[in-house]
């Protein structure tokens, strides 16, 4: 079974007060919403809005701006995890995303052994944070091509292994169909591979981070292999509609309704 969760940083971009996004993506026929940074946000606002529609925040992001990629930063990750976790149960939020180095490029002299190291220490020491708190941190891999020059860890392939690494119920990966698709493709024979190791999706297609629908992407075909391989989360949409947002969802929304049917 598919269920879609709004990025509502990306989604209803038309409706200026945040908080408001919740009841359209309800009435737009969603399954849930998430968001990225936490501290910007109203979070009452958020979880009044969730509890009169019904709907779940599904993820949001731990904001850690010294990033990831060294051992000496473990304990300070730890802090930005606990802080999230904190905020996190305001709203009922079961997922976090974590970022390698979202807010600083990688050095061009970078060690990638060290970096690589040090993103499983900082996980190894925030993960029983999140055991206790019942929350699942999932670990991003982004592209370099289009969207996050600097970025560290791309590949989905390292990104597993260093879940296998950290060796804890609460670190999953966050595989983005979108960003997959521009670094390495194979999109569905990596997913089916590893799913047990997936704790949460984004989607968009390519080019252009628009709707599903749009681009190169066989969509209702990667969203039917995830369905078949037993995944019981959420499909976060995370794109830049063309068009009014509901519109936007249409085609998406009918995929959900042939594969659940």
């Amino acid at each position: 079974m598919i269920k879609l969760s709004a990025c509502i940083e990306m989604l209803f971009p038309e409706i200026d007060e945040f908080s408001q996004r919740i009841p359209a993506a309800a009435a737009a026929g969603l399954d849930g919403v998430e968001f990225w940074s936490y501290s910007n946000k109203d979070l009452s606002a958020v979880a009044s809005a969730c509890r009169d529609t019904g709907l779940p925040v599904t993820a949001m992001t731990i904001e850690a701006p010294e990033g990831m990629l060294d051992y000496s930063l473990a304990d300070g990750f730890a802090d930005a995890t606990q802080q999230a976790i904190t905020a996190a149960q305001t709203v009922d939020c079961k997922t976090l995303i974590c970022t390698t180095n979202i807010a600083t490029p990688i050095p061009t002299d970078i060690n990638r052994n060290r970096a690589h190291a040090g993103i499983v220490a900082c996980l190894k020491t925030a993960a029983p944070l999140a055991e206790e708190a019942g929350i699942t941190l999932v670990l991003e891999p982004l592209n370099i091509l289009v969207d996050h020059p600097g970025y560290f860890l791309t590949s989905s392939l390292e990104g597993f292994e260093i879940v296998e690494q950290v060796g804890s119920s609460a670190v999953k990966l966050l595989y983005d169909i979108y960003h997959q698709q521009v670094t390495e493709g194979n999109l569905i024979a990596t997913i089916t591979s590893h799913i047990d190791l997936i704790g949460h999706f984004h989607a968009a297609d390519v080019p252009g981070r628009h709707e599903p629908g749009t681009g190169e992407i066989n969509c209702a075909n990667v969203l039917a292999a995830i369905s078949e391989a037993g995944y019981k989360g959420f499909v976060g949409l995370e794109y830049a509609p063309t068009v009014a947002t509901a519109e936007s969802l249409q085609a998406v929304l009918a995929m959900r309704e042939e594969i659940n049917s």
